[in-house]
C-alpha cells in the first residue's frame, strides 16, 4: 500500500491506499477502533485489495496520526473527507469498527452524497435517543477509571476483552505496544468522552449493515446493536465465535457478509462524486 499524509485540522493524518491493477469495483474505507491503528484491517486488506480500491488510515490521536489537537468526531470526519477528496475515489463504502463506526456515521451524516453504504463492525449508533443519561455519564468517566489499572493489566484487559482467537489477542497487544499508559488513557478519553459530549441524533440516508460478534461483551454493545436494528430495520448479522474484534476473530464470515451486502448496491455506485 502507498503511505500518504494530509494536514488535518489538528495535525498530520496518515493514511494508506491500494488501487487494484484492473478497474476497482468500489472504494472501501476502513476506520479502526479505539487504541488500535490501520493494521487492525490487515486481513480485510489482503482479502479485498485485488478487486477494490482500499483506504485505511490512522484516526487522529492514533497510530502515526499524533500529535493531534482538538479531537472531535466531526473534525475526524472532515479529515477523512480531505483524504477522500484528494484521492478522487468517487462514492465510498464506509467500514467502521467500534470507535471507527462513530467516525464513519458522522461522515455519512455530514457527506451523504459521498457514501454508498456503511458497514458497522461491533459499533453502536450515533444517536442520543439510544443512551440514558447514566450511560453517557459512565462513558465520560472512563478516563479516571482507567487510571486505576496498572499498565500491564490495562493492556492485557483491553486485548483479552475484545478477542476470542489468539490472532486477535496478539494483534491487539501489538497495536498497544508502542503506546504509553498515558496515551492509552488519552485515547480512551477521546473515544468515550468525546462521544458523550458529541452524541446527538443523526440521520443516515445510505444503506447500513450491522455486524456483531456473538461473544461481544464490551459494555452494552450487543444490547445497543439489537435496539438499533429493531428501531431502524438495519440488518443485523451475528458473527460466529467472535468477540468485539470480530473482523479479526472470524474474518471469513465478516468478508462474506460484506460481499453479500455490497453486491446489493446499485449499478451507479462507482460514479465520481460531483
Amino acid at each position: 500500500m502507498t503511505h500518504k499524509t494530509i494536514d488535518g485540522i489538528g495535525g498530520k493524518v496518515h493514511y494508506w491506499i491500494s488501487i487494484p491493477a484492473n478497474a476497482a469495483k468500489y472504494t472501501l474505507v476502513f476506520t479502526h477502533g479505539l487504541t488500535a491503528n490501520h493494521t487492525m484491517y490487515e486481513k480485510q486488506v489482503d482479502y479485498f485489495r485485488d478487486e477494490y480500491t482500499i483506504i485505511v488510515w490512522d484516526v487522529p490521536m492514533h497510530g502515526l496520526s499524533v500529535p493531534y489537537s482538538s479531537f472531535s468526531y466531526e473534525n475526524a470526519a472532515k479529515d477523512l473527507n480531505a483524504i477522500i477528496e484528494r484521492e478522487n475515489t468517487g462514492s465510498v463504502v464506509l467500514v467502521g469498527m467500534s470507535m471507527g463506526g462513530y467516525v464513519s456515521q458522522m461522515y455519512a451524516h455530514m457527506y451523504p452524497e459521498k457514501v454508498l453504504c456503511f458497514i458497522g463492525i461491533d459499533t453502536t449508533p450515533f444517536g442520543a435517543s439510544y443512551y440514558s443519561k447514566a450511560d453517557l455519564w459512565w462513558l465520560s468517566k472512563v478516563k479516571p477509571m482507567a487510571k486505576w489499572f496498572g499498565e500491564r493489566m490495562l493492556r492485557w484487559s483491553i486485548a483479552k476483552s475484545v478477542s476470542v482467537t489468539d490472532y486477535s489477542y496478539q494483534k491487539m497487544m501489538e497495536m498497544l505496544a508502542p503506546l504509553s499508559k498515558e496515551q492509552i488513557i488519552d485515547q480512551m478519553d477521546i473515544a468515550y468522552g468525546a462521544f458523550a459530549r458529541e452524541c446527538r441524533d443523526i440521520h443516515l440516508v445510505c444503506p447500513v449493515l450491522i455486524l456483531l460478534g456473538d461473544r461481544d461483551r464490551t459494555g452494552k454493545v450487543k444490547q445497543y446493536c439489537k435496539v438499533w436494528s429493531k428501531k431502524t430495520g438495519y440488518p443485523l448479522r451475528m458473527i460466529h465465535n467472535a468477540a468485539h474484534f470480530s473482523n479479526g476473530d472470524n474474518a471469513e464470515q465478516v468478508h462474506s457478509e460484506m460481499e453479500q451486502f455490497i453486491a446489493q448496491l446499485g449499478s451507479d455506485a462507482s460514479k465520481p462524486v460531483i
